[in-house]
């Protein structure tokens, strides 16, 4: 349970640690909406949001994985002898 304080000429809140960290909201810039019952708080990074730089940069580190050519290559074969 948490209360309004007051900051200044306005109002806060303080987040306890340990749903600030369940959320994985540290450090992060928030989001607030009004909804129906209140307020809806989210981070306002986005998804795979930085993905592409890590992942240029592991290949910049690393090489890039090699293909598994010998199952691109493999001839279609039918289901018809598995068992259903």
């Amino acid at each position: 349970m948490t209360q309004l304080i007051k900051i200044g000429n306005s109002q806060g809140i303080k987040i306890p640690k340990n749903l600030i960290a369940k959320a994985d909201l540290e450090g992060k810039e928030l989001n607030i909406q009004v909804i129906k019952d209140g307020l809806y708080l989210s981070s306002n990074k986005k998804p795979r949001e930085g993905w592409k730089a890590a992942i240029d940069e592991s290949i910049a580190t690393h090489g890039k994985e090699p293909l598994d050519n010998e199952w691109l290559d493999a001839s279609f074969t039918s289901d018809e002898e598995w068992i259903w």
